[in-house]
């Protein structure tokens, strides 16, 4: 069950508040990314708290122009989890599970704004996420999605973006363990995991918001899926045994066109249209600004920027992406139209879809 006090970073383990634990990949983190209606401008953002490391951290991507502007904040967190600012980056929390500010204070980078997120639904409580390696203990963590509306303001440069009617997203919030931090001195006898496959589609339609995602192993079966399309009325509608096919983009291992049957007469078709965004640009997989690592006793910040040409897939910090994507979705026969994102991080084997080796582009 969700509750309030679950827009707070102060869960113990992956499970909702109400329930409390301990590890030393424990994190609690906040998502979130918006668009333009016409794919002109896409943002994402992120904080995460790591209670047992003593760090908080937050990032701030704008993409404008086809560049990628990067923010990156860290500091020591001396145990207090209701201290929602790293530096320039804050949010505050305006109405658990409703509305949420976030804030980017103008600082010695390009970057500013103040956006204020509205939830189109209450959030939808994934399946809870565990998996192990070998004995050892990976993955379990909690997450709950949301798509909402987005108002406000940023800039870039000095140059001013209205955020205002049409501005749509989807933010997260998640809890439990992944690895964060200094990568552990002894992994486990058999290896980290060479293979990881990822799909995460959140898309806003006119009067509906639909979710899918899939983990799949190396053979293809899923080990946590699930659809969910949810009106602005509120009503859910959960799939269990969607299935999916891919195209990818000649020498890749990015998506050209995603087709799922979520099941009972629904069907789903995304086609990347817009920009691309580096996931390490948050923080995910960069070698300096990863999660959970320590910059030492003093406020770290830093800028940085990736060109379209720097996002391309043979760039590591690009393997890991948010697409903005054009979703197709035929309900019953009435045909929906809009707009989402799919985020893709695929490692090692699928064989469904045909891919093999550790990061071999598809055939």
């Amino acid at each position: 069950m969700l509750t309030k006090g679950d827009d707070y970073p102060l869960h113990q383990r992956a499970e909702p508040i109400a329930f409390a634990g301990a590890d030393r990949n424990f994190y609690d983190r906040y998502f979130f990314n918006g668009y333009a209606p016409d794919g002109s401008v896409f943002f994402a953002a992120a904080m995460g708290f790591y209670p047992q490391l003593g760090i908080v951290d937050a990032s701030f991507s704008v993409i404008v122009d086809d560049v990628q502007h990067i923010l990156h904040a860290s500091r020591r967190s001396d145990g207090e989890r209701l201290d929602l600012s790293v530096g320039p980056v804050a949010i505050t929390i305006d109405a658990p599970l409703e509305t949420v500010t976030l804030r980017i204070a103008p600082n010695d980078g390009l970057l500013a704004g103040e956006l204020r997120f509205a939830g189109r639904h209450f959030p939808i409580e994934e399946p809870r996420f565990t998996r192990r390696n070998g004995t050892r203990l990976f993955m379990d963590y909690t997450r709950m999605t949301q798509n909402g509306r987005w108002s406000g303001w940023l800039s870039v440069g000095g140059q001013r973006v209205d955020v205002a009617d049409g501005w749509t997203g989807t933010r997260d919030r998640s809890w439990g363990i992944r690895p964060v931090g200094a990568s552990e001195p002894q992994p486990p006898p058999g290896g980290n995991f060479a293979q990881f496959f990822w799909l995460w589609t959140p898309c806003n339609f006119a009067d509906r918001s639909l979710f899918f995602h899939s983990n799949d192993d190396a053979a293809g079966a899923p080990w946590n899926r699930r659809a969910v399309i949810v009106t602005d009325k509120g009503t859910e509608t959960h799939f269990d045994a969607a299935r999916f096919a891919i195209s990818w983009q000649p020498g890749t291992r990015r998506i050209a066109d995603l087709s799922a049957d979520l099941g009972s007469d629904r069907r789903l078709t995304l086609t990347p249209t817009g920009p691309v965004v580096a996931m390490s640009g948050l923080g995910y997989t960069h070698p300096v600004w990863g999660h959970g690592l320590d910059h030492g006793p003093d406020l770290a910040v830093a800028h940085d920027a990736l060109t379209a040409e720097e996002r391309r897939w043979a760039n590591p910090l690009a393997m890991h992406i948010q697409a903005l994507v054009t979703a197709d979705l035929s309900d019953g026969g009435t045909l929906h139209r809009g707009v989402g994102v799919l985020e893709q991080l695929f490692v090692g084997p699928h064989a469904p879809t045909g891919l093999s080796g550790l990061m071999d582009p598809a055939p």
